[in-house]
């Protein structure tokens, strides 16, 4: 539902069509309020296990990840296997994570579901190219 410069959904369907992005450049159009140059929003449901060991890190950006239901692990540096020097944060509901670029580059994490999950995250300062 909207009207101009509003739009009321839900994040689940919204984002069915797009792998869960439901605000970013890929919107419909100029007349859709959820297209938007600058932000990037997903919002993700997580079966326990799932995992992404590696994330695109020569990307222009600053993340926020933001747990709103389960248990989620995030790796700074990038690998979820036991290794000497990595940086593992244990989230819970409410808990959130601010990856900021350095040097103009994002940086780069693994995460991995510790128990069925529900999550949003944004980036913003995206620069697609």
């Amino acid at each position: 539902m909207s009207a101009g410069s509003w739009y009321a959904g839900n994040a689940v369907r919204d984002g069915e069509d797009h792998r869960g992005w439901i605000v970013g450049h890929f919107m419909n159009g100029d007349d859709d309020v959820r297209q938007s140059e600058g932000v990037e929003i997903k919002w993700g449901v997580h079966a326990s296990g799932e995992e992404r060991a590696d994330w695109q890190a020569d990307e222009t950006r600053t993340t926020v990840l933001l747990l709103v239901k389960g248990r989620f692990r995030v790796n700074l540096r990038g690998q979820l296997r036991p290794r000497e020097g990595r940086r593992l944060r244990d989230v819970g509901p409410g808990d959130r994570t601010l990856l900021a670029g350095r040097g103009g580059l994002g940086r780069g994490h693994g995460e991995m579901a510790v128990r069925a999950s529900v999550r949003s995250f944004e980036l913003s300062s995206w620069n697609h190219g």
